[in-house]
């Protein structure tokens, strides 16, 4: 396994721009728009049950946001995940860096490929 790979150098919160990016110690570089990741959030809630948590929608990185989220907080959750507080309040999603990796691994396959 390339620990570079899921292992995060800056994380940069770009409220204005509606995204969130993320440059990783492999070289590579994350941009994701708020709107999906706020739509993707991990927590049991938003999946709709334990067995459903680390799924994910990558088609919704890529459709016009119906809303604007802002992230008030981001914050690391050991070295494993991103603890994000959205503008509407919620805060329960810890996104481990390998879900966000493999989310925009996902984006990308589906940008290549758009059927």
């Amino acid at each position: 396994m390339d620990f570079k790979k899921f292992q995060p150098l800056s994380v940069d919160i770009g409220n204005s721009e509606q995204n969130l990016t993320i440059g990783w110690a492999d070289g590579h570089t994350s941009v994701f728009p708020l709107f999906g990741l706020r739509k993707n959030c991990p927590c049991v809630s938003c999946r709709g049950g334990h067995a459903l948590m680390g799924q994910y929608e990558p088609q919704l990185f890529l459709v016009e946001p119906v809303r604007t989220y802002k992230i008030i907080k981001a914050e690391p959750v050991g070295n494993h995940a991103l603890k994000i507080t959205w503008d509407d309040g919620h805060n329960s999603g810890m996104y481990k860096w390998e879900l966000l990796r493999s989310m925009d691994d996902a984006v990308e396959r589906l940008r290549q490929h758009p059927h």
